[in-house]
């Protein structure tokens, strides 16, 4: 895939920008730059697709709530994740004129990929991609979230169906929270790692 106009688009936007062939290569990529810090993660189906907890792990301190340690509760380790030197997440949706949406439950994601970091990594499979920022939100409402709630177990209506956003008000509701990134903020660096492969929802 060209990822050269978004990649011009993100560049454009102050973002850093490393494209890669493969999850493997992504992978050893991250794995080499992210050394003896703390790392946050951010909920993610990417990161878990890319083995990044388990490569981390080995020469980093790591707070990752789907891979919480035996004693510590999930509000410790969301808590630690918060305040980590570097913070990796992925995204809902990417748009090629480099706008990128995330949509929440917690907040927690969303949260970290803002504020409290040294650096924050996104790393963005090509089937995240929409030509455009009204593209790009329908994708992150009307297919990762439905996905999400699926993977999830949550009853919604999306959950159930599985094909689009109801805009529900069901007390399971999984999307309550939308953060769009137009530029990159002034807090922190930001990287985007472009994969040329589907990762994720």
């Amino acid at each position: 895939m060209d990822f050269s106009k978004v990649k011009a688009a993100l560049e454009a936007r102050e973002f850093q920008v490393t494209v890669c062939p493969t999850k493997e290569a992504a992978a050893a990529y991250l794995n080499a730059q992210i050394d003896g810090v703390s790392v946050g993660f951010g909920g993610s189906v990417t990161l878990s697709e890319l083995g990044m907890y388990e490569l981390l792990r080995t020469h980093n301190t790591v707070y990752s709530h789907w891979n919480n340690e035996q004693g510590r509760s999930g509000a410790e380790t969301l808590s630690d994740a918060a305040r980590a030197e570097v913070f990796l997440s992925s995204v809902n949706g990417l748009a090629e004129t480099g706008e990128l949406i995330n949509i929440d439950g917690t907040g927690n994601r969303v949260a970290g990929t803002l504020y409290g970091h040294r650096k924050v990594y996104f790393v963005v499979g090509r089937n995240k991609l929409a030509p455009s920022y009204d593209e790009a939100l329908w994708r992150a409402r009307n297919i990762a979230s439905p996905k999400n709630a699926q993977r999830l177990g949550v009853k919604t209506p999306c959950a159930a169906k599985g094909e689009r956003c109801y805009d529900c008000k069901s007390p399971q509701r999984i999307c309550r929270a939308l953060v769009v990134l137009w530029e990159k903020v002034k807090s922190c660096e930001m990287e985007v790692v472009l994969v040329d492969e589907d990762l994720g929802y």
